[in-house]
């Protein structure tokens, strides 16, 4: 298992680690032909986003607090754009592939015309998101859509995607995968997710069963003796630190392995699971009742 991580200087900026890559339109394709080997030898993909934040809350009732919660994104991702997405490619044993290891893709994104909460808009300028680049260079949704969907990187249950309480990064995913809304009812959304995604693990839901470990990314790094690479709340860096802390908690606290009917399919925050159930298919229940 390769857990040591070493900064660099290749890829977006003179500030990126060697293992990193920035991903614009100019070179999406270039990009896509060399994940689709990747994925071949390194089948978990570590997976992070960032978005405009919060703006509008549900209104009406709501059966559970899992039910709102999801409500709240629904509305939420159905208003707004994925600005990054990164992901990290590890195998089994959680070793990276030589060289570039994370892609970061970059989504055209523009402050004078889409909507966004300030208070995130301010924390992504702060962590050193181009805006200005997003709006002049940034990959078009659908594009991205097209080249997602023959990788080989969704709708195989030959991937295992790994993630921190990842339900915002899945709903954009698949209202970009499907080019629909997200669905009103969460377990069809979890149908959604058992089609595209069929194995995950949410890193924030297996800490339910790792003592002494809370908190956000970055503080449970810091718990595992992990150190990050790239720049806190970009979405390359934040995939790294989450496969790196996935597979150190898999050794220290699940004796190197996970049981996927326990944990897999399980978002942190959502009610809904979906599992295997033993002839090839999944089973979308509702863990909230």
């Amino acid at each position: 298992m390769v857990l040591n991580m070493q900064s660099g200087s290749n890829g977006g900026s003179e500030d990126d680690p060697e293992d990193f890559v920035d991903v614009w339109y100019s070179n999406l394709d270039e990009q896509f032909d060399k994940l689709r080997r990747m994925v071949q030898k390194y089948p978990y993909v570590a997976m992070d986003t960032e978005f405009p934040g919060v703006v509008a809350r549900p209104i009406g009732e709501f059966r559970s607090t899992s039910d709102y919660q999801y409500q709240l994104l629904k509305c939420n991702v159905n208003l707004l754009k994925l600005i990054q997405l990164g992901i990290t490619f590890y195998d089994e044993r959680g070793d990276k592939p030589p060289g570039v290891s994370t892609f970061q893709f970059n989504f055209k994104f523009s402050l004078g015309e889409d909507m966004y909460a300030q208070d995130s808009i301010d924390m992504l300028t702060t962590a050193g998101i181009q805006f200005k680049r997003h709006e002049e260079e940034g990959i078009d949704v659908d594009q991205f859509a097209e080249l997602l969907i023959s990788s080989g990187l969704v709708l195989s249950d030959d991937i295992t995607w790994i993630t921190f309480a990842s339900g915002y990064d899945f709903g954009y995913l698949i209202r970009l995968l499907t080019s629909r809304k997200l669905p009103d009812q969460e377990l069809d959304f979890f149908e959604l997710m058992s089609l595209y995604f069929p194995k995950v693990y949410d890193v924030k839901y297996l800490m339910k069963s790792c003592k002494n470990l809370k908190g956000g990314l970055q503080e449970v790094a810091d718990s595992l003796e992990l150190e990050r690479v790239g720049t806190q709340h970009q979405a390359g860096s934040d995939s790294y630190l989450t496969g790196a802390a996935f597979f150190k908690m898999k050794q220290i606290f699940f004796d190197d392995s996970i049981d996927e009917e326990k944990y897999c399919g399980y978002l942190f925050g959502l009610g809904n699971s979906y599992t295997p159930n033993g002839n090839g298919c999944y089973s979308v229940t509702d863990s909230s009742q």
